[in-house]
């Protein structure tokens, strides 16, 4: 049998717990249960950097706008279904890309009948590359040069002899599954340089034209691996 607690112990009892609950930011619990109240705090590891920037690897994929005597000329590249992942592109394998040019005439509303636009003929489409490296090798890995019409993905374009039409909406041109093959291990980058040989209608209907090459650079990264660049097996006609 237990003797009862003498009133002078047991208020002195009471009066201890107390204390301890009115310290600031305690609680009995916590200090029994998790003598370490302080948070732990958690690092989130930053993403690997890209070797090259590159808005073409960052994005998926890149589009450019290139404003010429109130015509809009417009280079879209992005990355086949073989190898869409561009955070994936080793110097090793085969890495593919298609792309596509078109001119909008921004002196006309989009809806605007299309014979008050300016025609704009693509004759000829040229890209260069050039890897960019940490010792200082550098390759040119893909090189393109054709008369645009008879290399575009479309079997019947709208051509002439100034070339293919690549005035929105009635023209555009299109080439799929263009290569960048094995690299040396060192590359960081691929630069490539589109050249777009074009002659550009002065005014809607007139028939009289100019010639302009229009100009661009794509940067491409490519990350550091002796990893082969993953191919997926699809048909070569596929985006």
């Amino acid at each position: 049998m237990s003797l009862p607690i003498p009133p002078r112990r047991q208020l002195t009892a009471m009066l201890a717990v107390l204390v301890v609950l009115a310290l600031p930011g305690c609680s009995l619990v916590e200090e029994l249960t998790n003598p370490q109240t302080a948070p732990v705090v958690t690092e989130t590891p930053a993403p690997e950097p890209t070797p090259y920037p590159s808005q073409f690897t960052d994005d998926g994929t890149y589009q450019s706008h290139i404003k010429v005597d109130g015509l809009d000329f417009v280079y879209t590249l992005y990355p086949t279904k073989a190898t869409p992942r561009t955070n994936e592109w080793y110097p090793r394998g085969n890495k593919f890309f298609s792309f596509t040019f078109q001119a909008y005439d921004l002196d006309r509303r989009l809806r605007d009948p299309f014979r008050t636009k300016r025609k704009v003929w693509l004759q000829d489409i040229e890209v260069t590359s050039e890897t960019k490296t940490t010792n200082n090798v550098v390759e040119q890995p893909y090189y393109l040069m054709d008369e645009a019409k008879e290399i575009t993905f479309d079997p019947q374009p709208v051509s002439n002899r100034r070339g293919m039409l690549v005035t929105s909406p009635k023209g555009a041109f299109e080439i799929r599954n263009q290569k960048i093959g094995t690299l040396d291990l060192a590359t960081e980058g691929v630069d490539l340089t589109f050249r777009a040989t074009v002659w550009i209608e002065r005014r809607a209907g007139t028939k009289r034209y100019y010639r302009k090459v229009i100009r661009e650079r794509v940067p491409i990264s490519i990350f550091p691996s002796t990893l082969v660049t993953e191919v997926a097996d699809i048909p070569l006609n596929a985006n």
